[in-house]
């Protein structure tokens, strides 16, 4: 990314099988020195979604540090979709009932906003001056029920059909992910996660706790919050926090924090 944003990047990660299930299917990357990062939650059955989630942040972490900087979003998207043709074949071989897939979120910072692309259920949130805002919007079945006003957000979260997406990396030939440009503004932070987040926690929740604390904290804070509930997902989440640097201060520094 270029140096020149007067950006500071911080970020903590973090990624946990849940409480029931043992193979952990969600993947991430975080790239702050390069402005990237993302998560990815595996469809498909144990071996076939862990594979797929791993194929898409790894295409992901490929392009981020080599693609040039003022092509970086669209290497990211033809990189991706370079999966989702992978994740297909993959698939026929093992025959017409396969289904090799994975959700995507990803959020990159450039100049003064940061530009987000999505599939599936995975989201990226802002949280500014107090207050959450959802940057994604579902790619699932309850999701288009809750925009038709036959299902409230709250009844969604526990609907029979909550676990149906429409739209992920190795669903169909056509691809298409969405996509969101956000500006950027001092003391800005952002969450990415998978839905073994957001089905144990509420947005209030999560405001609550990106409210204060460094994103290292935030990150420890809100896993232990989702295991001390059912947690049956697996779990993988992006803390980010993004200050203006001092005007004096020539050097950029991106750091993340482990």
């Amino acid at each position: 990314m270029p140096e020149a944003n007067g950006f500071v990047f911080q970020s903590a990660s973090t990624t946990h099988p849940g409480r029931v299930r043992s193979v952990n299917q969600d993947a991430l990357i975080d790239l702050p020195e390069r402005g990237v990062w993302a998560v990815a939650d595996g469809v498909g059955g144990h071996q076939q979604g862990e594979a797929a989630s791993q194929a898409v942040v790894s295409a992901i972490a490929e392009v981020a540090t080599s693609a040039h900087p003022e092509g970086l979003v669209e290497a990211i998207r033809q990189g991706i979709i370079g999966v989702n043709q992978q994740l297909l074949q993959r698939a026929h071989e093992l025959g017409p009932d396969a289904l090799i897939a994975s959700t995507v979120a990803v959020m990159v910072a450039d100049t003064n906003h940061c530009i987000c692309l999505w599939a599936g259920d995975s989201r990226v949130y802002g949280f500014r001056q107090g207050r959450l805002s959802r940057l994604t919007r579902d790619h699932s079945q309850v999701e288009e029920l809750v925009e038709r006003g036959l299902l409230s957000a709250q009844d969604a979260l526990h609907h029979p059909e909550a676990n149906i997406i429409l739209r992920a990396v190795g669903r169909t030939q056509m691809l298409e992910l969405d996509a969101v440009v956000y500006d950027l503004y001092d003391q800005d932070k952002y969450l990415l996660c998978t839905d073994g987040i957001t089905k144990e926690l509420d947005e209030q929740e999560i405001a609550a706790v990106l409210a204060k604390g460094s994103c290292h904290e935030n990150c420890k804070q809100l896993l232990e919050l989702a295991l001390s509930r059912h947690c049956a997902d697996n779990v993988a989440m992006i803390v980010v926090d993004a200050r203006l640097q001092d005007a004096g201060d020539t050097t950029l520094r991106r750091m993340r924090q482990h």
